[in-house]
């Protein structure tokens, strides 16, 4: 598998799901376990996820060796308890990371109040927050109280699955995305989640989950939508809202 990898600004590249600085690795929001929520719910969605996400991030590592690797929140699905499902998968995963990855950066996200109990037995940290040279990964469910204390221009989060409806006629496509904008005087980038159960949020019509885009307009940020391992630049949203409302 041939990956065109696309830049989204300087020194950082979109890699399928994934961004590249230097030699990380960057993904998001895999919700380990999310089949075993669904099947408590009613909905008897088959456990494939996994295998998938191990799949296709061996692809992307052989794409260019990537020898580091940066999970930037969510590890596991459930909010306030960890599964039969997410305990048996956390582990084979961080496992699979440690044989394949010389360096392990997992950050913590809102879903993954109890992945230290886990993470302790494999001798992983899990970190607040993650700095590469002008660059600081963050999840991105809250804001950091310290923010002006970090000297980095670009912020790179999760958190909010952003994905974008196509419409054509009938027809609705969601396509997961990237979101390059702008919060208080830094760049912002917004990771679309690498999880394979659910496309994400609609940022055209569902709600904003991050209170890094809750807090000011995202009419001005650039959309980057992944399909099939391709980028797609798609302009800004102020461009997207205003051609989508013709076909109407």
């Amino acid at each position: 598998m041939n990956f065109n990898n696309t830049p989204i600004d300087k020194n950082i590249e979109i890699v399928d799901l994934s961004l590249k600085i230097d030699d990380y690795l960057i993904i998001s929001d895999l919700h380990l376990g999310y089949e075993e929520s669904l099947n408590k719910e009613g909905l008897m969605i088959p456990k494939f996820q996994f295998e998938k996400i191990i799949k296709r991030i061996t692809q992307i590592k052989q794409s260019a060796h990537y020898k580091k690797i940066i999970i930037n929140g969510d590890l596991k699905h459930e909010f306030g308890k960890i599964t039969r499902q997410e305990w048996k998968e956390v582990n084979s995963f961080l496992k699979f990371l440690q044989d394949n990855f010389e360096e392990i950066v997992l950050i913590k996200g809102n879903h993954d109040n109890f992945i230290p109990y886990i993470t302790r037995k494999l001798d992983i940290e899990v970190k607040e927050t993650f700095c590469i040279g002008n660059f600081l990964i963050l999840h991105g469910h809250q804001l950091p109280k310290n923010l002006e204390d970090f000297n980095q221009d670009t912020l790179i989060i999760g958190h909010e699955h952003p994905c974008i409806s196509l419409r054509s006629g009938e027809r609705v496509e969601k396509i997961k995305c990237f979101l390059k904008g702008e919060f208080e005087g830094k760049k912002l980038i917004v990771m679309p989640s690498f999880n394979f159960i659910s496309d994400g949020s609609d940022i055209l019509h569902e709600k904003l989950l991050s209170p890094f885009l809750k807090k000011y307009s995202i009419d001005y940020f650039e959309v980057y939508g992944i399909e099939n391992f391709e980028v797609f630049p798609f302009g800004k949203i102020k461009d997207i809202i205003k051609i989508s409302r013709q076909f109407l």
